[in-house]
């Protein structure tokens, strides 16, 4: 199979994460929850794993790093955690249901909601965001990279708007963590939530979140946390504020294994690589009669990912053809991302999504495009 489906989850992960996780199933005790070994051992792989991720990310310290389950429970509780009724909030058309959901639940609550547009190609108005805001404005959240056309935004300039306004900036990196540098304290970023199954090559049920130093966060959840026992109430001490229950011990050591991964080879290493085929497959099958290709292409600073169409054929007929007959596995239909697809008039078709890994190869990359052309030539 050749695999071009990273944009959802990395299939192919170094040989370090697999290990690391297999060791961990076989040794590895309950973290913070005893004085010997086992516990001993689960609590420093935890902490080196959030050492790492502090690191990766420029976080003041390895206690700004929360872990959580994936990006959705990490936004779910970054949302639902800073926003009370009369807030207001700012987002764009680019997001992700795992932003998006959330948002309107608590628009139900009392929370009022400003949705950015975005233009034909698929990119946002910066001037429209920050107009947008108002004197009762809490936050802004959107997406760093759109996991539907790959076109990326700004959170540098968000994050002088957000500064500026004196408002919270909340931003998804699913689709940008491992695969651009993120320093969340040069973007004036308050909350970045992440996911480790994704360019991030850790396991799946892994990710977490940035929380700034001083920023108080409402937990989602409250319960167990090895210390305070007889407190009625949550510890508010972080991490431990937003980790309730045990923790994915066995994941987080594959995550703490694929980002020491990310250091060795070097993440520009990798998207460069990631990058190449990209670009290969978008200049490969952009002039085929009938292609057509969402986003915006016109700059180098873009996420791995090309969606396309072909006529008016349904995108889920197109990516079972592209695997029955070619091997090539990729994602149609409509990504959780329902405002890009109203932007794109992609509504009823869908579109096919080819994300790219480096360890794909140049051959698969040439398949690829010879079967789009195949395909749109019948």
């Amino acid at each position: 199979m050749i695999y071009m489906d990273n944009a959802a989850t990395t299939m192919r992960k170094p040989k370090e994460v697999i290990e690391a996780v297999a060791n961990a199933m076989q040794c590895m005790g309950n973290a913070g929850r005893g004085a010997h070994e086992a516990s001993l051992d689960a609590s420093r792989v935890i902490y080196d794993t959030r050492e790492r991720l502090a690191r990766l990310f420029g976080a003041e310290s390895p206690k700004n790093i929360v872990f959580t389950n994936n990006s959705t429970e990490s936004l779910n509780i970054a949302i639902r955690g800073v926003l009370c009724p009369g807030d207001h909030v700012v987002t764009t058309m680019l997001e992700h249901n795992s932003v998006l959901r959330p948002l309107y639940a608590m628009e139900e609550n009392g929370v009022e909601l400003t949705i950015v547009s975005s233009d034909p190609s698929g990119n946002i108005s910066y001037d429209e965001m920050e107009a947008a805001i108002r004197p009762h404005t809490k936050a802004i959240v959107c997406t760093n990279g759109s996991n539907l056309s790959g076109n990326m935004i700004d959170i540098a300039r968000v994050g002088e708007i957000a500064k500026r306004h004196q408002v919270l900036l909340i931003v998804d990196a699913s689709q940008t963590a491992g695969v651009y540098p993120i320093d969340v304290q040069q973007m004036q970023i308050d909350i970045l939530c992440f996911t480790g199954h994704k360019s991030l090559l850790g396991p799946q049920g892994t990710g977490g979140m940035y929380v700034r130093t001083g920023l108080e966060v409402r937990p989602l959840k409250c319960g167990g946390s090895g210390v305070d026992t007889y407190n009625k109430h949550h510890p508010k001490e972080m991490p431990t504020a937003l980790e309730a229950g045990t923790l994915n011990g066995h994941g987080i050591a594959g995550l703490g294994a694929a980002v020491k991964y990310l250091e060795e080879t070097g993440i520009d290493q990798i998207r460069e690589k990631e990058l190449q085929y990209m670009w290969q497959f978008y200049h490969g099958v952009k002039k085929i009669p009938n292609v057509k290709i969402y986003g915006d292409f016109s700059t180098e600073r873009r996420c791995p990912i090309v969606t396309l169409n072909i006529g008016e054929y349904d995108s889920s007929e197109v990516s079972d053809e592209l695997l029955m007959t070619y091997g090539i596995s990729t994602r149609p239909g409509a990504h959780c991302a329902p405002l890009m697809h109203e932007a794109f008039g992609t509504v009823e078709q869908g579109a096919v999504r080819f994300s790219f890994s480096h360890y794909n190869t140049e051959e698969e990359v040439e398949t690829a495009i010879q079967a789009i052309r195949e395909l749109a030539e019948e």
